[in-house]
């Protein structure tokens, strides 16, 4: 019963997010376009299609400069303290956060694109990216912590590796993610 009840909360750490994120947006759109559709059609006298798209994309945009803005940083990090107090929202926040600010923030942590030799008899490599360069934190200066995206899948899996195993590539972060995702279908 317990590997049941650990095997469900793993689920819902690693759908939570995601799916999170896109009921918010799905909730914004649908609000923000019933809203327009009501008002404005009725203003104007005829409906323009993807209106609540564009608006919604505007919307979130904006948001997104405001929480930059000097003004609202301050209470961002009060919030943040907030929410690290209550134990299953900060386990969620916390994931969210980083996996966001992992693709998307400024502390981009997928930006060292890498190939790394598996299996040296048959020169098997995969390509993935360096999140930690040494792992000198639990006692290993000579491995590096490589994380794996999976093909069509929004996963992945970290290895510490042998850094004589680990080649740097000379391709964007973002085309090595797209190549990686697509299962080699994309040209790099």
């Amino acid at each position: 019963m317990k590997k049941l009840t650990q095997y469900f909360l793993q689920g819902v750490l690693l759908v939570a997010p995601v799916a999170i994120v896109i009921y918010i947006v799905y909730s914004i759109f649908i609000s923000v376009d019933g809203w327009l559709t009501q008002n404005f059609e009725t203003l104007i006298g005829f409906n323009i299609p993807g209106l609540g798209i564009l608006i919604s994309f505007i919307f979130l945009t904006a948001l997104g400069f405001i929480a930059e803005t000097a003004l609202i940083k301050p209470l961002r990090k009060v919030v943040q303290r907030l929410i690290e107090r209550i134990p299953v929202l900060n386990l969620f926040y916390s994931s969210l956060n980083d996996l966001f600010s992992a693709f998307v923030g400024k502390e981009k942590k997928f930006n060292i694109p890498v190939k790394v030799l598996f299996n040296v008899e048959n020169n098997l490599w995969k390509m993935g990216f360096v999140t930690r360069e040494t792992m000198e934190s639990i006692g290993n200066k000579e491995l590096s912590a490589v994380y794996f995206p999976h093909s069509y899948n929004f996963s992945g899996e970290l290895y510490l590796v042998p850094s004589e195993r680990i080649t740097k590539i000379d391709i964007s972060p973002a085309e090595a993610m797209k190549f990686i995702v697509s299962g080699g279908v994309t040209h790099i």
